[in-house]
């Protein structure tokens, strides 16, 4: 008698990379070692880091870093730490470490999608210092010296052959980096959803910046004025962001995540709660179902209230496991929120959404 087996689907893997750089820091600095020891704390506490794989941080190759840098800044930036550290613009530092952690960031979001994309890992999380989405091809910025995720594209492009890679930023401030190095790209569709103001770093991101040559119109910045919250946030996903990623079909999807946009950062006043992070990590985690199988990476960037960044990780982390949980001792925003339609309006006529 012959007996066929059942075929159970094989159980979520979530990877999990943390490299807090706690010999990146800088006195009275906001981007600093707690914001990673905070999360860690958070996970210890919830007990999570037994349902991860927790993989080792990798250091970034040569080549690696020179698909997203030009040779003159990596440099600049490896000179700076050899000579001990020091202020490399008004907002951004190096210490003697800073270099070589800087490359493990890079790395480790590299090695991250070699797992992501040979299915060895259905999805993950890149915890690592220093955050990357303001650094330029030819610039550091905005406390960042390389760019994590832009190289984590490159690795997918390069290594793995993909031909079409999807980036969403939610950090309140700006992907003005990782715009500049896919501007003219249109393999790469790069989306931002940021804080806007000539008065609010970067100063980028608006509306009419587009993408140029090949990349004309796969470069879509959600300008937002303060105090969208979660409505206007869940809104712009399914209005905006969604149809966009569907016209485009993305083989992978990564994400710039920062936890600035929550109402209680000091940096910003974007109003979204813990629970608005969780609904769009959760859409976010959705659609990559929908569109590539699943294969979606964040890779941390901002977020400056040790609670907000590291419930918010945390929360994030659920939706990656497909667990309906969300944590939040902060609670809501409690005063009115900003209608977006308008501003969807206006970007519906730029990018011909429908």
């Amino acid at each position: 008698m012959n007996l066929q087996l059942a075929a159970f689907p094989k159980p979520m893997t979530t990877l999990f990379i943390y490299s807090p750089a706690e010999g990146h820091t800088f006195p009275h600095h906001p981007e600093n070692p707690s914001r990673g020891l905070a999360i860690q704390t958070v996970f210890e506490r919830e007990g999570l880091f037994a349902d991860l794989l927790v993989l080792p941080p990798t250091a970034a190759t040569d080549a690696q870093l020179l698909r997203t840098h030009h040779a003159h800044l990596v440099e600049v930036v490896h000179g700076v730490s050899r000579r001990g550290g020091g202020r490399l613009d008004a907002d951004t530092y190096a210490t003697a470490e800073s270099y070589d952690l800087a490359r493990i960031a890079v790395g480790s979001a590299c090695s991250a999608v070699d797992y992501i994309v040979t299915g060895q890992a259905d999805n993950g999380f890149v915890v690592a210092r220093p955050p990357g989405h303001h650094a330029e091809y030819k610039s550091v910025g905005g406390f960042c010296l390389f760019n994590n995720v832009a190289a984590a594209a490159r690795q997918a492009q390069r290594v793995h052959k993909l031909q079409r890679v999807m980036i969403l930023d939610f950090d309140v401030h700006h992907g003005n980096g990782t715009q500049d190095i896919f501007y003219h790209d249109n393999t790469v569709l790069f989306i931002s959803l940021h804080q806007y103001g000539h008065y609010f770093y970067p100063g980028t991101g608006a509306a009419n910046e587009i993408g140029r040559d090949k990349g004309a119109g796969f470069n879509l910045n959600v300008p937002l004025p303060p105090q969208v919250g979660n409505a206007g946030y869940d809104f712009i996903f399914r209005d905006l962001i969604l149809p966009r990623a569907r016209a485009f079909q993305p083989e992978l999807i990564l994400i710039s995540a920062g936890y600035d946009a929550h109402w209680a950062d000091p940096l910003a006043s974007a109003a979204l709660s813990l629970r608005g992070y969780a609904t769009l990590s959760q859409q976010l985690v959705e659609m990559a179902d929908e569109l590539c199988n699943g294969r979606i990476l964040f890779v941390l960037e901002g977020g400056y209230l040790l609670d907000a960044l590291a419930y918010g990780v945390l929360n994030s982390t659920y939706a990656l496991l497909k667990r309906d949980t969300m944590k939040d001792p902060l609670g809501e925003f409690e005063e009115s929120e900003t209608d977006v339609q308008p501003l969807l309006a206006t970007l519906h006529k730029l990018h011909l959404i429908k």
